[in-house]
């Protein structure tokens, strides 16, 4: 009887272990070549799109990622399916995980619905430059959860979509023309109107340089040192950069070849002395004398220059008594 039992379960166990391991290679097998397809479905979308002119380069890698992900979602109910579980209670079964992992993941699921934000209002675009809270670079991508930026020394940065959607958003690119702005300082004995009228011919000299709107120069600030000018014109986006450094490297030098002098920042210091502190520095100076002779009386080697000293204390003072 006993052996009988033993045998049966033996078969039973057997007879499990033979489907289960089936359904294990199967599970196994279907999720490596839906690994695979979603890759290639991914890689076919991305490819698809890459010349595709109707379709903006900012959703062209967010399609190819939704494409993998709903391959893998269906791998997924093909696995728990091969395992002999009811679609219906996978379905039941992902809307409570979905329920628990919303509630658990509420930043991460903030960035998904911060990209979808971005991705239809569209304040940054792929290859533009901005600047959103503390992070500035070009675009590269535009992911569910992330950001891609490229800084212009060549940093990598990957930004959670949150946080650039809650912060203000600066588009350096999205505009086609920016202002140029070229500041410097002027001495105070040089001329100022001809300064101005140098600086502005220097800056619509510039072939970069839009006539409409016409550039423009002013004194911007009377600083410590210098009477700072500003000369102010319009430019093309793409040729913000490279017109800013040629001017502002020539409105050094073709300002000092036309005689007019740059100061270096300087403050000129005026001590005016009264009877009070007169009468206060004088006790001081005699202070001062003391250490000097018993220095001198302890070390006669160093007696010439401490009388020299006292020489040149002997000599100050009558200059502050009067």
């Amino acid at each position: 009887m006993i052996e009988t039992d033993v045998a049966t379960i033996t078969e039973m166990l057997k007879g499990f272990a033979l489907g289960f391991g089936l359904d294990l290679l199967g599970a196994v097998l279907i999720l490596v070549i839906g690994w695979w397809i979603a890759g290639r479905t991914a890689a076919l979308v991305r490819h698809s799109l890459k010349n595709a002119k109707f379709v903006d380069s900012t959703l062209k890698p967010l399609a190819a990622s939704i494409a993998r992900y709903a391959v893998l979602i269906f791998v997924i109910i093909a696995v728990l399916s091969n395992f002999g579980v009811e679609t219906t209670s996978i379905i039941a079964v992902l809307g409570a995980a979905g329920l628990a992992i919303g509630l658990a993941l509420q930043g991460t699921l903030s960035n998904i619905a911060a990209g979808v934000m971005i991705l239809i209002l569209r304040p940054l675009k792929v290859d533009e430059f901005v600047e959103a809270g503390s992070v500035s670079g070009t675009v590269v991508e535009i992911t569910l959860f992330t950001t891609l930026l490229k800084t212009p020394d060549g940093v990598f940065i990957s930004a959670p979509n949150s946080q650039i959607w809650n912060s203000a958003i600066k588009n350096y690119s999205r505009n086609p023309t920016r202002r140029l702005d070229i500041k410097v300082g002027i001495a105070y004995d040089d001329d100022v109107d001809a300064a101005l009228e140098f600086l502005k011919n220097l800056v619509a000299s510039d072939e970069r340089v839009l006539k409409d709107p016409e550039p423009m120069s002013f004194v911007a600030n009377l600083g410590e040192s210098s009477v700072d000018l500003t000369a102010r014109g319009w430019v093309a986006t793409s040729e913000f950069w490279p017109t800013f450094f040629d001017l502002t490297r020539k409105s050094k030098t073709e300002l000092e070849a036309a005689g007019f002098s740059i100061p270096f920042p300087q403050r000129d210091l005026h001590v005016i002395e009264n009877a009070e502190t007169a009468s206060i520095a004088k006790p001081a100076a005699k202070a001062a004398t003391k250490p000097a002779a018993k220095t001198a009386a302890k070390k006669p080697a160093t007696r010439a220059r401490s009388t020299a000293a006292k020489s040149t204390t002997a000599k100050k003072t009558p200059a502050t008594k009067s």
